[in-house]
């Protein structure tokens, strides 16, 4: 596997180079030596954070984890994309894709993942009324939760606003 490590407000040391080779090599398993695992280590004042993003044919597996220890980071974040691997396995590699990007060993072999399969355990039904994003935005915050999904009054199309990191709100709309 090949690694491309960069740092943001840090400096990539020989320690923190040679951790995250030592982890995220036991992931060697999963993936062909052709792999390029792409590693963004950034600190803002007491978040250690590490972005591990490894793009393979069809799809892209992506891991982000904040601590106040870089290696502490480091550990988390493999033992994540890790997890993600054995509980998405026949959804990441397609009998089509020939696993490109995947090892054969990992391809063939059975993971017991039943206990991480997807299962929907509830379903709504609500009406939908047309209503302004910022309205959206106060039905959600009333409702207490962090998304809200409404037919924007402006457009006639489905939307969706979201409360993100430090209280502001997002809006996701269809593309025309």
């Amino acid at each position: 596997m090949n690694f491309k490590i960069s740092g943001k407000n840090i400096e990539v040391t020989d320690g923190l180079r040679s951790a995250i080779e030592a982890k995220l090599g036991k992931l060697d398993r999963f993936f062909t030596p052709d792999t390029t695992i792409n590693v963004t280590l950034s600190v803002e004042k007491e978040r250690q954070k590490i972005e591990v993003t490894i793009p393979v044919k069809g799809t892209i597996i992506r891991s982000e984890q904040v601590s106040n220890d870089m290696y502490v980071s480091i550990d988390l974040v493999e033992e994540v994309i890790e997890r993600q691997l054995l509980r998405y396995k026949n959804k990441l590699v397609d009998k089509y894709q020939s696993g490109g990007g995947f090892q054969k060993s990992y391809v063939e072999q059975e993971y017991d993942s039943d206990e991480d399969e997807v299962r929907i355990i509830r379903s709504k039904k609500f009406d939908i009324k047309p209503m302004y994003p910022e309205d959206a935005c106060i039905q959600m915050e009333l409702l207490g939760h962090s998304f809200f999904v409404f037919v924007n009054a402006e457009t006639d199309q489905t939307n969706v606003v979201y409360k993100r990191k430090g209280g502001a709100y997002g809006l996701i709309e269809p593309e025309d």
